[in-house]
């Protein structure tokens, strides 16, 4: 069994920022890539932001100079932080891990629960 728990969503007004949260427990073996995904209410989840094992990161564009996200291997952890925060960020953001097991070494892509995150203009 593995989870993911997503912490630290919540309301702020534009112009904020909010640290994101995800750690991931159980029969881990190995973490791959580890990312944040959100979905907007009526639009398609979308990538937001992903990280390699060795630190290597991609960003969607419209979050560029503004997010960041990094990783904590020896604790299976990923943080995204959200700086000036518009409206159009607003969105459930959800953790994502590409990862093997003690059981299963092929490698799967595990979800987390959710956050909202909700920017007020």
């Amino acid at each position: 069994q593995v989870q993911l728990v997503e912490s630290g969503g919540g309301l702020v007004q534009a112009g904020g920022s909010l640290r994101l949260s995800c750690a991931a427990s159980g029969s881990i073996f190995s973490i791959y890539i580890m990312g944040w995904y959100r979905q907007a209410p009526g639009k398609e989840r979308e990538l937001v932001a992903s990280i390699t094992a060795v630190g290597t990161t991609n960003y969607a564009d419209s979050v560029k100079g503004r997010f960041t996200i990094s990783r904590v291997n020896a604790k299976n952890t990923v943080y995204l932080q959200m700086n000036s925060l518009k409206p159009e960020d607003t969105a459930v953001y959800y953790c994502n891990a590409d990862l093997t097991t003690l059981s299963i070494r092929t490698i799967n892509q595990y979800w987390g629960q959710g956050t909202q995150v909700t920017v007020s203009s």
